[in-house]
């Protein structure tokens, strides 16, 4: 019997506003992110967990969805 492939949803977040006067919890999220410099791009495998991470910050990122056989 054939494997089945397993497909991985990776999201690239760059970071395009400063967290700069913003909420405490808030830039702790973008630190968790891996964010640390304006334009600065990071990858992550989709999961619920870092859904919810983005959607407390998307006035201060942009996503881009991919998806990776």
């Amino acid at each position: 019997m054939a494997k089945a492939e397993t497909v991985s949803k990776t999201i690239k977040v760059t970071l395009v506003r400063s967290p700069i006067g913003y909420p405490k919890p808030q830039k702790a999220t973008v630190r968790a992110l891996g964010l640390r410099r304006m334009n600065q791009m990071v990858e992550h495998v989709d999961s619920p967990a870092l859904r919810g991470m983005l959607t407390k910050v998307i006035h201060l990122i942009r996503i881009e969805e991919q998806v990776r056989t």
